[in-house]
């Protein structure tokens, strides 16, 4: 075969592949949630899975979106930023839906100041614009008091960005807090095995896929030259889940003690 014709035949496959590494990275990281939302609204059960994963990856993302603003990095991570961030929010939609349905008698909580007119509110007097209790920050009744919440976090941080976005030490600040707070979504799965002696109630195939997921992602920021602070952080990534590995082989086949919890079977990095 000539070099011509070879050469003809291989720039379409490198472009395949290259539309294939992208449409990877842009949906690979939503894969893992297709089966919890299956089975949450199959079990009506939402208890094992816990919305501040929702949180940790909104926040994330959010930030890894305002990041791109001041440096404008590989488009298929932005798109992947855009369809966590909806796919996180279709997933805390679930989540109140079958909590509020699951809990009878469930007093009111809110995001926003409570209107006088709502009925579920028997408290006289009106609550701040915010609810600042910690004890019910991120578990309020409604799906519309997480997307204000969302929308405040996005309109303060965005106006902040705006303000230093000539400034590349905060940009850059920026696009780390923004890894750094995914990267550090399964350590406290990981701190809570440790606690427990135990991953009961753990997938391993849902473990397996967290870590080629997180593996494919750092090679893809590696061999894409992307920001030094999205391959750091994968590293960091894939290393969470790798000891998340050998914690469910050395509990599963050297228990340490009986466990008294019951877990949800796909409520991998859930905190």
């Amino acid at each position: 075969m000539e070099p011509g014709g070879l050469e003809w035949l291989l720039v379409p496959m490198q472009q395949l592949v290259s539309w294939g590494a992208a449409g990877a990275m842009v949906f690979g990281g939503v894969v893992p949630y297709i089966p919890q939302y299956r089975d949450i609204r199959r079990t009506q059960n939402a208890e094992g899975f816990s919305t501040y994963v929702c949180l940790v990856l909104l926040v994330a993302n959010i930030l890894r979106i305002l990041f791109w603003f001041g440096r404008r990095f590989e488009s298929p991570l932005l798109w992947q930023s855009i369809i966590m961030i909806i796919t996180m929010l279709l997933m805390l939609k679930l989540c109140t839906e079958v909590r509020v349905s699951n809990e009878l008698n469930l007093k009111r909580r809110s995001f926003a100041a409570a209107d006088s007119k709502d009925e579920e509110i028997k408290a006289p007097p009106k609550r701040s614009y915010l609810d600042f209790d910690l004890n019910y920050f991120w578990h309020w009744s409604k799906f519309t008091d997480y997307v204000q919440c969302v929308l405040t976090f996005t309109g303060v941080t965005g106006y902040i960005t705006y303000l230093w976005l000539d400034s590349s030490l905060f940009v850059e600040t920026l696009g780390f807090l923004a890894v750094f707070t995914e990267a550090m979504l399964g350590v406290p799965q990981l701190y809570r095995n440790y606690q427990n002696r135990s991953t009961e109630g753990m997938s391993i195939k849902m473990v397996l896929m967290w870590t080629s997921g997180d593996t494919f992602k750092t090679v893809y920021f590696i061999l894409n030259q992307a920001p030094f602070q999205f391959s750091i952080c994968g590293l960091l990534q894939v290393f969470v889940d790798i000891a998340i590995l050998l914690q469910v082989y050395l509990y599963s086949y050297y228990p340490q003690k009986p466990v008294s919890h019951t877990a949800h079977p796909a409520s991998t990095k859930a905190l």
